[in-house]
């Protein structure tokens, strides 16, 4: 197994694959450098695993994407920044993607693109303590990528509500809503988690995959126009001053002062 600067893997003989995101100190906060090491391990374990398992390091799962990297992208160009937007999206496709089942063991806080990694596979669990939350409105951005996704998980009436708001949630208000599938005691949510994995090992491998595949064939003729679309949204939400503004406002700790109306 590769080893990596922001992940821990382990995968032993039973077929199942660990992913840790493993930036505790910032909360797992996401950065290209952890986004393009989960689009390898998702890539090139695809073929080979037949459970993967994603959960975080010390009290957060992800904090969403480190808006220290965003103000780097911030001052990129035009280019520079739909190119890294194809990215993201690649990131979320390729989880959504992934031909086994996989399992987000949710220990803390999941925030913005933290919580599209949380629910996009196939089973969450979550510790009751943990926390979702599309708040990239708050920042002046918008959830573009995972907008998508969203929507045909949970229904565009209930994704615009979140995604609107940009309101932080419970892990029993995300099992309302269908985003969580279980809600699991910390001190047994890993454990939970494998349980899970060697229930669905006694499944046939193919036939899950198959099933998987089908879904799939279903879903992402639309998924992958609605994907393009949020690329060039995400791309030009980052050129407009609220989202500049909220970025400052965020790491200079202030509230930030928005252009009203467009």
């Amino acid at each position: 197994m590769t080893r990596y600067k922001t992940l821990l893997t382990e995968q032993p003989d039973d077929g199942i694959l660990t992913v840790t995101l493993h930036r505790p100190e910032r909360r797992n906060a996401m950065t290209p450098e952890m986004r393009e090491e989960l689009i390898d391990v998702f890539e090139s374990t695809r073929d080979s695993v037949e459970i993967l398992i994603l959960t975080g390091a010390g009290a957060a799962f992800c904090a969403g994407l480190d808006l220290t990297a965003l103000e780097t992208i911030a001052a990129s160009s035009p280019a520079e920044q739909e190119a890294d937007a194809r990215r993201i999206a690649h990131l979320f496709r390729t989880l959504y993607t992934f031909p086994a089942p996989t399992i987000a063991a949710v220990n803390g806080p999941a925030i913005a693109g933290g919580t599209g990694l949380a629910t996009l596979c196939d089973f969450t669990l979550a510790a009751p303590e943990a926390k979702f939350g599309y708040t990239e409105v708050r920042i002046g951005f918008i959830p573009a990528i995972v907008s998508a996704f969203l929507a045909i998980q949970i229904g565009e009436k209930q994704a615009k509500g979140l995604l609107l708001s940009g309101r932080v949630f419970d892990a029993h208000r995300s099992h309302a809503l269908g985003l969580v599938d279980e809600i699991v005691e910390p001190a047994s949510l890993l454990t939970r988690a494998h349980a899970l994995a060697q229930e669905l090992l006694a499944n046939s491998s193919a036939a899950m995959r198959q099933t998987k595949a089908l879904f799939l064939a279903q879903s992402l003729p639309a998924l992958d126009h609605s994907i393009e679309a949020a690329i060039a949204a995400n791309a030009e939400a980052r050129q407009h001053p609220d989202f500049r503004e909220g970025v400052r406002a965020f790491l200079e700790k202030r509230k930030p002062q928005w252009v009203r109306g467009k």
